[in-house]
C-alpha cells in the first residue's frame, strides 16, 4: 500500500540509492547500532516527549523539531522515510511529525522491517551534513488542550482515546488523574494493524472506524498517553480517508496530570 503517508516495501526496493530518499530508523539506539538499513539515519523519538500545549509549549515544541530535523540533514528536497520493525508509533509519530512541521514528503514504510524482506542490515553509519530545516507548523493536524476543552460537546468533533482498556478504565493510571476525556470513544491503537505489523487497508479502516461510530465528515482527535498512538491513529485515519484528524500532542500525560480539566471515569460493563 502506497499513499500520501505510508510507503511498502516494494516502493523502497525501487529507490534504493536514490539520493533524494531519506531513511530515518526510529528505533531505540541499540537496536539501530545491531543492525540498520543502509544510509539511514538514526532518530528515536521516545526521549522527546512533549506535554505543554499552551502557545509556550506549542512554540518550544517548534523549535525542537526544527533543530531536530536540521540535525538528521533533512530539507524540503527530499521524500523522508520512517521505520521501525513493523508499522508502530515511533514510525508512525516521525511521519506525523515531518508533515505537522511542513514538510510536503513525509512517510511510514508499511510493516517495517519485517516487511523488507531481502533487505541486508548493517552495521556502519553514513555520514551526512546537517541542514538548515525551517519549520512551517500544520496547524490543523495539532491538537492542543485550550482547542479541546473548546471543543469538548461539539457534534462535529469527535475524540479517540485509542489507549489500552487497562488505561481507559483506569485500571492503570498513569498521570495524576485516572479516567478519559469526557464523550471519547475509545478503541486500543493496534487494531489498526495487521496481524503481518502492516496497517489494515483503507477500507477495513474505513469500516472498522465508521462501525465505532467516528464519522468521516466530523473532526477526530486521537489521544493516548504521550501523543505517540495517537499520531498511528492518525495516520491509519487518514489512510481510511477522514480529512479532518487532529492528534492531541499533549495526550493524558497533560490532561490527566491537570486539576482543572474536566475528566470521566469509564467502567467496563
Amino acid at each position: 500500500m502506497n499513499s500520501e503517508r505510508i510507503v511498502d516495501a516494494k516502493w523502497l526496493r525501487e529507490r534504493r540509492g536514490d539520493a533524494g530518499v531519506i531513511l530515518v530508523d526510529t528505533r531505540p539506539a541499540r537496536d539501530f547500532h545491531a543492525g540498520h538499513l543502509s544510509g539511514a539515519r538514526h532518530f528515536d523519538p521516545f526521549p522527546f516527549h512533549h506535554t505543554d500545549t499552551s502557545a509556550r509549549g506549542i512554540a518550544e515544541f517548534d523549535a525542537q523539531l526544527q533543530w531536530i530535523f536540521s540535525a538528521l540533514g533533512i530539507s524540503e528536497r527530499e521524500t523522508v522515510v520512517f521505520y521501525e520493525n513493523e508499522s508502530g508509533m515511533r514510525a508512525a509519530r516521525g511521519q506525523w511529525a515531518l508533515e505537522y512541521a511542513g514538510h510536503p514528503a513525509a512517510r511510514m514504510l508499511d510493516g517495517g522491517l519485517k516487511a523488507a524482506v531481502g533487505e541486508k542490515l548493517v552495521t556502519n553509519v553514513e555520514k551526512f551534513a546537517p541542514a538548515d530545516f525551517q519549520i512551517n507548523p500544520c496547524a490543523e493536524i495539532l491538537a492542543t488542550y485550550p482547542r479541546m476543552l473548546e471543543q469538548l460537546g461539539r457534534r462535529d468533533v469527535q475524540i479517540f482515546d485509542v489507549r489500552s482498556d487497562a488505561e481507559y478504565f483506569s485500571e492503570r493510571v498513569r498521570a495524576k488523574h485516572g479516567g478519559a476525556i469526557p464523550g471519547a470513544y475509545h478503541q486500543d491503537w493496534t487494531a489498526a494493524l495487521a496481524a503481518d505489523g502492516t496497517v489494515k487497508s483503507p477500507a477495513d479502516l474505513r469500516a472498522q472506524f465508521e462501525a465505532l461510530g467516528l464519522d468521516p465528515a466530523n473532526e477526530i482527535v486521537p489521544y493516548c498517553q504521550g501523543g505517540y498512538r495517537a499520531a498511528h491513529a492518525y495516520l491509519a485515519l487518514k489512510i481510511a480517508g477522514y480529512a479532518k484528524v487532529r492528534n492531541y500532542l499533549g495526550s493524558w500525560a497533560e490532561w490527566g496530570n491537570r486539576d482543572d480539566l474536566p475528566r470521566e471515569h469509564p467502567r467496563r460493563k
